[in-house]
Order: structure tokens, then sequence, then C-alpha cells
């Protein structure tokens, strides 16, 4: 463990710990944002997607463990970077005036507090059923747990969408920041590449922000209808 609390010691460890769990985080949502595509294709799409995860629950499991250790080093090196950074500083700029910087850079801690609070709420509204129980315990006619019609339910109520679609917003900016940045901190950029490099966090934050939008838009304007609720 003594390499491992070194790492929280220095400043290069900490930002190889955030990009090393930021890769993983970013990975998961690429993964989960394809997952929940498929409420495009119906009702027995997701709904049997869901269920063949839910036979799964070493694998489900073991990614939730990974996925979790890679959330708290996330936050927890976020914040060791942030005290670091202010102790190096203890008085503030008089005229703070960034020229090389991004909005998606300094907005960085910030918008990983928001995306931290949605998180929870997520959780509570599609993994454990407690904002909306009597969505969650609705099952289609083969008995599974009926995802198809949860998500539509959920999505249809304004207030439900309108927050979704204002996290997205912060998730966009993290991703955008997040991913290209990962190979400046382990040295992986080049000349050659850096265009490439440059243009991957925008690319993939707006595939993420577009395809996770899209779904309590088209709830919203009907294009997935209204489910026919099983038992």
């Amino acid at each position: 463990m003594t390499w491992f609390r070194a790492l929280f010691r220095s400043t290069v460890g900490l930002k190889w710990l955030m990009g090393t769990s930021g890769l993983v985080l970013s990975g998961f949502v690429v993964v989960h944002m394809f997952g929940n595509l498929q409420i495009y294709l119906g009702p027995d799409a997701i709904n049997a997607y869901a269920e063949s995860l839910r036979k799964m629950p070493l694998l489900l499991w073991a990614a939730r463990i990974v996925l979790l250790a890679a959330f708290l080093l996330h936050v927890l090196s976020a914040v060791r970077i942030t005290q670091l950074n202010r102790a190096a500083r203890p008085t503030p700029y008089e005229l703070w005036s960034p020229q090389v910087t991004t909005y998606a850079a300094r907005t960085m801690f910030m918008g990983g507090v928001i995306l931290a609070g949605f998180i929870v709420y997520h959780l509570a509204h599609f993994t454990f059923g407690l904002t909306h129980p009597d969505h969650f315990k609705l099952h289609d006619a083969k008995g599974r747990h009926d995802v198809y019609a949860m998500v539509v339910l959920g999505f249809r109520q304004p207030l439900v969408s309108l927050s979704y679609l204002l996290a997205m917003v912060p998730l966009l900016l993290h991703l955008q920041h997040g991913v290209s940045s990962f190979f400046q901190t382990f040295g992986l950029n080049h000349p050659r590449y850096n265009r490439i490099i440059r243009a991957l966090g925008p690319i993939v934050s707006l595939i993420v922000f577009l395809g996770n939008c899209s779904i309590p838009l088209a709830v919203l304007a009907g294009l997935i209808p209204y489910p026919v609720v099983g038992k």
C-alpha cells in the first residue's frame, strides 16, 4: 500500500489515478448509452437485454464493484488535486483571465459535483426503484422486469426528463475535456496525432450527449410509444 499512498501525495500520481478511473467510467458511460438505446428496438429487446444482465450476477456485481472503486478514486483524486492547487496559491488572482484552458476544463470540479448528485438520483430511479416504486415493480408478459415501461413512464413526466437533460450538459463537458486529456496525462500525445486526440473528446462527448438526450425527448414527443403494462 506504500506505493498507493505515494500516488495520493503526488500531483502526477493523482492525475494518473484520475485518468485511469476516468477512462473506466467513460467506457461504462458509452456502453451504458448503447445498451439504453435498445429501447428504440421495442420492449422485448431492452427487457431481454436487462434480463440477460440479471442472469449474470457475478459479472454484474464485479462490474459494479469496479465502477464504484473507479468512481471513488476519481472523486478523491479530484478533491485532492483541488486542495493541492489551492494550497499552492492561497491568495487568489486579482484579475483572473484564463488564456489557454477551455470552459470544459475550468468547470470539471463543479460539473463533477453535479454529476455525483445526478448519479445518486439515477440509481434511486432505475436501479433501486426508490423514486418511482410503482414503475419499478412492473413486469412484461414474459415475467421479466419491464425496463421499457419503467423508462417510458418515468420520462413521460416532464420534470424527470428535464433533470436528465440538464445533467447531460456537465457530462458533455466532463467527457469533452477528460477523454482528450487522458492521452496527455499518460504522455500518449504526439504531434502527428494531436489533432485527432483533441477531436476525440468532443466527438465522444457529443455522441453520448445526443444518444442519452434522445431517449427522454423521444418519449416526450411520443416517438417511443406508451407501453402496454404487464402484471
